[in-house]
């Protein structure tokens, strides 16, 4: 049972990139995804989520209108696209499961990926 992150990498401010969410041993779609970010010396905060049956999606006001979360059950994969990246984007990124409904809190969610690195140079 595994959930890993992918596509980090360094990017110029205004780029794009965007990362998966890649679940083996079990099937993504029983569990809503969170995306979660953690800047060096800060805390780790929730900045998306999508749920599971009419995937709803929740965005933290720092990334509204610049990322969009996705998810295509049959690869068992979720996506985070990244737009018009700030410097202030830079962090670890994670997803994460969780049920019943989507939330900010990391606490409400059972189990973390390993999380992929997202550098954003101004």
């Amino acid at each position: 049972v595994q959930l890993q992150a992918s596509g980090g990498g360094l990017v110029q401010a205004g780029g794009s990139l965007r990362l998966s969410c890649t679940a083996s041993g079990f099937a993504l779609d029983r569990y809503v995804v969170g995306w979660f970010r953690q800047a060096p010396g800060k805390a780790r905060e929730g900045i998306s989520c999508i749920s599971t049956v009419d995937r709803s999606t929740l965005y933290a006001d720092s990334v509204k209108g610049r990322f969009t979360v996705s998810r295509d059950n049959a690869k068992n994969t979720a996506y985070l696209q990244m737009d018009r990246l700030k410097p202030e984007d830079t962090g670890v990124y994670f997803c994460a499961i969780g049920e019943p409904w989507c939330s900010y809190y990391p606490d409400q969610f059972g189990r973390f990926g390993q999380g992929t690195l997202v550098t954003v140079s101004s």
